[in-house]
């Protein structure tokens, strides 16, 4: 598929998902009750549906949740000018925000009902400047493993012509949500 299909293609998947996020509950924090008794993965794909918020966070850095399955997922982000360093580039920290949001998000579509997790250590390698020819972005993160007390991830943050820009590793701390 050409860049111009693909960046196409894109574009249509995340006004799909945008359309659905808005026309469901918005921006927010869901409460303990809506997600009691619900996996991981189910959290995650009911926030792509509009039935839970997604986080607000989304919105300040222009990044969405695109797609979730076991053990995966897919961030879109737009780097503009409000994510601009003194340099006049894409701060590092805005790669770093998409790339722990794929990583901690694909984590987070393992966790069993009841458990949650934090990150504990993230790496990013910035590899690549996001110029003016990548007007979308995308973030895949996937488990690596996921055990009782640690989970490990990769993440790939990469163009609609597969350029890599950065990529980044993570562990996270696994654990008993408390009860209320």
């Amino acid at each position: 598929m050409s860049q111009m299909n693909q960046l196409e293609a894109w574009l249509a998947q995340e006004r799909e998902v945008m359309a659905r996020l808005e026309a469901g509950v918005g921006a927010g924090v869901a409460k303990p009750q809506q997600l009691a008794g619900k996996t991981g993965l189910e959290m995650m794909q009911a926030m792509l549906r509009g039935e839970l918020p997604y986080p607000p966070i989304a919105r300040t850095l222009d990044f969405t949740l695109i797609e979730v399955d076991e053990g995966r997922a897919m961030f879109q982000g737009t780097p503009g000018p409000a994510h601009l360093n003194p340099m006049g580039t894409i701060h590092g920290g805005w790669y770093a925000t998409l790339l722990d949001s794929a990583l901690g998000c694909a984590v987070h579509t393992m966790m069993p009902a009841g458990r949650g997790y934090t990150t504990a250590e993230l790496g990013v390698n910035l590899v690549r400047a996001i110029g003016n020819k990548a007007p979308r972005v995308r973030a895949e993160g996937k488990v690596i493993h996921c055990g009782r007390q640690l989970a490990t991830a990769e993440a790939r943050l990469f163009g609609p012509d597969g350029t890599l820009y950065a990529h980044a590793t993570t562990t996270c701390l696994v654990f008993e949500l408390p009860t209320r």
